[in-house]
């Protein structure tokens, strides 16, 4: 069953908290020694979300009475009801999930995908959690050095990505990806990067189909690898830094698709990070 509900328990919200207009999907996924906790939340605007989202990033008592089954549910984005797994690639963890808009002639704004952020749960550990433990999970909260080491270190991530509009062709999301991988990759690299560029579009062949439902995986590596999935079907990895940042930072820099999806993960981060 997806849900679209906290699946934990947190102290009750103020009896003047009002449920309504609950458009949020919130995931845990438990993280500690052998695995923490991280809690993930959208539409802060939601008095509700909110007073639960103050409570769980800052009461640390609170997390350590946190769990998490290994077969907790998916959990759906709530404006298209795509559903995304607590957990894959055995320890790659969901830390926030969002939707990629894209507008038809300047016109109209599509769904095009869903897309959940995962990370892997001892690589944050080994990579980042020395560097973090003395500083609050509040100081955190929308640190752009934890962002950027994030997406600088060596963590094994993974950006799923779920097609939700009925008529996409991959000559569509190749044309895509050249324009936005190809703005990253200029930023971060500079001009130099057409070659780079042209191997990772390449890996989205004429071939491959993509109905709605369709799961596209983006995973960076030990050693900055990144291996391209279309539905459990290898479609090719490129050993780069740079083209993993670049991929990165489309959902998780300083213009990501999905402002909110961005923020989810910074708290999911902060919250497992600080102390």
């Amino acid at each position: 069953m997806v849900s679209f509900r906290f699946p934990f328990s947190f102290a009750p919200p103020p009896s003047n908290a009002s449920p309504r207009h609950f458009s949020v999907a919130i995931a845990a996924a438990a993280f500690s020694i052998t695995g923490a906790t991280i809690a993930i939340s959208q539409n802060p605007d939601n008095s509700l979300v909110r007073t639960a989202l103050n409570c769980l990033v800052s009461n640390k008592g609170l997390w350590g009475s946190l769990s998490l089954s290994a077969n907790s549910s998916p959990v759906a984005e709530p404006r298209t009801g795509a559903s995304f797994p607590s957990v894959i690639r055995d320890s790659h963890r969901l830390l926030g999930i969002g939707l990629r808009r894209k507008a038809v002639l300047g016109l109209k704004n599509i769904d095009v995908y869903a897309f959940g952020v995962y990370a892997d749960d001892s690589d944050v550990n080994k990579f980042l959690s020395e560097k973090y433990r003395d500083v609050s999970a509040t100081e955190l909260k929308g640190n752009d050095k934890l962002k950027e080491d994030l997406m600088e270190c060596d963590v094994g991530m993974t950006i799923r990505l779920q097609i939700v509009y009925g008529r996409l062709s991959i000559r569509s999301v190749r044309s895509a990806f050249e324009e936005s991988v190809g703005s990253r990759l200029h930023k971060f690299g500079g001009s130099d990067t057409k070659e780079l560029l042209q191997r990772f579009t390449a890996q989205f062949k004429d071939e491959y189909k993509l109905p709605k439902g369709s799961i596209i995986d983006l995973s960076r590596e030990r050693g900055y690898v990144l291996r391209t999935t279309i539905d459990g079907k290898e479609a090719g990895c490129i050993q780069s830094k740079l083209l993993c940042r670049s991929i990165l930072d489309l959902y998780i820099g300083d213009e990501p698709f999905d402002r909110k999806a961005k923020e989810d993960v910074e708290v999911s981060l902060a919250s497992l990070l600080g102390k």
